[in-house]
């Protein structure tokens, strides 16, 4: 499952880790643009955040995504 750290500029300690079977990332007009591409649905954004308060975003790998929570 494609999962994404979002690490902020300012709030240290507070990143987000963003999922989703067929998401995506697009950077578009100074966003960050997380797009579901499931198939034969349309594209939506499920988190649009703004660059400049993100200092990096980072892909994590299959076996190092978070557990889900319960």
């Amino acid at each position: 499952m494609p999962a994404y750290l979002i690490v902020h500029a300012e709030r240290r300690g507070d990143d987000t880790v963003i999922e989703d079977d067929h998401l995506t990332v697009e950077f578009t007009n100074g966003w960050a643009l997380f797009k579901d591409h499931g198939p034969g649905e349309e594209d939506r954004v499920v988190l649009a955040a703004p660059a400049a308060q993100i200092s990096r975003i980072e892909r994590v790998p299959a076996q190092q995504n978070p557990a889900p929570k319960q």
